[in-house]
């Protein structure tokens, strides 16, 4: 092979990552929120390699059907599993309660409670990081927009810059590089892609199992 015919194949290669690179980061903003977006900027933006590494919109498999991560942090001080939330007005809910509730000037509206809701998401990185310490996987619900806590703030719950001063006041390392870069591995090879035919499958289960629980 000349070199000439080997420089034009690097190229190709090159050239294919970078636009490969480009239309998955493509696909991803098409499914991410605004506050999705911006803690993900945000987390990007100061939590750096080779001490973290950020992984956004995790589809995995559950025992009894999908589960979807908006963002797992994966540092050298533990594995972040975290639930985002873009919300304005009043909220009202504390841990134990099923459900909590968004006041606007128009009404009340129930929602989910999200420490619930990220639990399941634990339960899947645990799963499949089953050679950690189970404390090493940590749970972090975020609050992205301007939305105001009527009640107290439960622990595991932040808004945006409280959840930036909780992972640098993580300092304690319970991991190598190497092993953060198996971690990172692991979910990959065991997420599924991120496209419109996986959301719709993770919908049609949602409504299944909460169907079935009414």
């Amino acid at each position: 092979m000349s070199s000439t015919t080997l420089l034009y194949i690097t190229m190709a290669l090159v050239v294919g990552f970078v636009l490969g690179h480009f239309r998955e980061n493509k696909r991803l903003s098409d499914f991410q929120n605004q506050g999705e977006a911006a803690l993900s900027h945000i987390l990007k933006t100061n939590f750096l390699p080779p001490d973290y590494h950020l992984m956004n919109h995790l589809t995995l498999c559950a025992e009894d059907g999908t589960t979807q991560i908006d963002h797992v942090l994966v540092s050298r001080f533990g594995v972040f599993v975290i639930e985002s939330k873009h919300y304005k007005g009043w909220i009202l809910g504390d841990e134990k309660q099923s459900n909590w509730t968004q006041v606007l000037f128009n009404g009340k509206f129930k929602f989910q409670n999200p420490i619930h809701q990220n639990f399941r998401h634990i339960m899947a990185v645990r799963a499949l990081l089953d050679f950690l310490p189970p404390e090493t996987i940590k749970s972090a619900v975020v609050f992205t927009g301007d939305a105001e806590f009527k009640t107290p703030i439960p622990q595991g719950v932040f808004r945006i810059s409280e959840f930036m001063t909780h992972l640098r006041e993580q300092k304690v390392e319970v991991m190598s590089v190497n092993r953060m870069q198996f971690c990172v591995g692991r979910l990959e090879s065991a997420r599924l892609a991120v496209s419109g035919e996986t959301d719709i499958e993770h919908v049609q289960y949602l409504r299944h199992r909460f169907d079935h629980a009414i």
